[in-house]
């Protein structure tokens, strides 16, 4: 098998060692190339993949959105959140999926964390941001408040949001607000190397029982410290990160994959960010 990861930086990819880890536990020979390129080569280099004998290839930020012109077809979830992470080549055409929302949904599985019938709070608006409200909106959420610096400033993320039933503002006026019950933070804010930076105040992370973090490096983030400060069930990203990887690999591979592995693989990878 062939793979790889599209986007355009990608110094620090945990990715590679995630699908080699894939491979390895299935015992499967395959590699899996970390593929940087510019927004006015994408076209040409999807084909050129193709071309090369890839099976398939994961996409990250800032491509989740702009790979969607040159495929074939995208499955329902990948059609509906409006973004892709996940492309397979066939002799058919070109297929995208979203493996980040059921990502989600296992990792909020694996944690115990409940959606239906919680008031959820989601920080951020890109592509991330979008498969984990669409997966809490199907999850019957009884309520979605999105949080960003500019609310309705994204026409495209309008739309999505009022599809979905959920209501934006912005952090300061969040901060004066009565909490909710499940929390997660889809911003870079926390992120190595930045490590100190923190989305939202103390006082305000201490009212959510449940925080999530889609941040892995750090594995535990400020907004995961000051949350299990307040008895909060906390969750990083690392086990989303695996599980959306093997959810990619199970639509290469045409099988499903045991989610012992993704616990093994995501207990190792922990280790290299603790």
């Amino acid at each position: 098998m062939k793979a790889g990861l599209i986007g355009k930086t990608l110094g620090h990819t945990a990715s590679p060692a995630i699908h080699e880890k894939i491979y390895q536990i299935m015992g499967i020979t395959g590699t899996y190339d970390v593929l940087e390129m510019s927004p006015d080569s994408l076209a040409e280099n999807l084909k050129r993949l193709a071309q090369d004998g890839y099976t398939g290839c994961n996409v990250t930020i800032p491509y989740k959105r702009d790979v969607i012109p040159y495929l074939t077809d995208i499955s329902r979830e990948a059609r509906i959140i409006g973004a892709v992470n996940t492309i397979y080549f066939t002799d058919e055409g070109v297929f995208g999926y979203n493996t980040d929302y059921s990502g989600f949904g296992r990792s909020l599985e694996h944690a115990g964390i409940r959606i239906a019938g919680q008031d959820c709070v989601v920080l951020g608006t890109g592509g991330a941001a979008r498969a984990v409200i669409q997966y809490l909106a199907d999850k019957n959420a009884k309520s979605i408040t999105v949080i960003s610096r500019h609310p309705h400033f994204k026409i495209e993320f309008d739309e999505f949001t009022k599809k979905t039933g959920a209501s934006e503002t912005d952090y300061q006026t969040f901060e004066t607000v009565q909490a909710g019950d499940v929390l997660v933070n889809c911003t870079p804010v926390g992120m190595f190397p930045h490590i100190d930076g923190c989305p939202l105040s103390e006082q305000r992370i201490a009212a959510f029982p449940a925080v999530v973090d889609l941040i892995y490096n750090p594995k535990d983030t400020g907004l995961l410290k000051m949350a299990r400060r307040h008895g909060a069930r906390t969750l990083n990203g690392m086990y989303m990160l695996v599980a959306q990887a093997v959810g990619s690999e199970e639509i290469w591979m045409g099988r499903e994959i045991p989610s012992s592995v993704i616990e093994q693989i995501a207990k190792e990878m922990e280790r290299l960010y603790e």
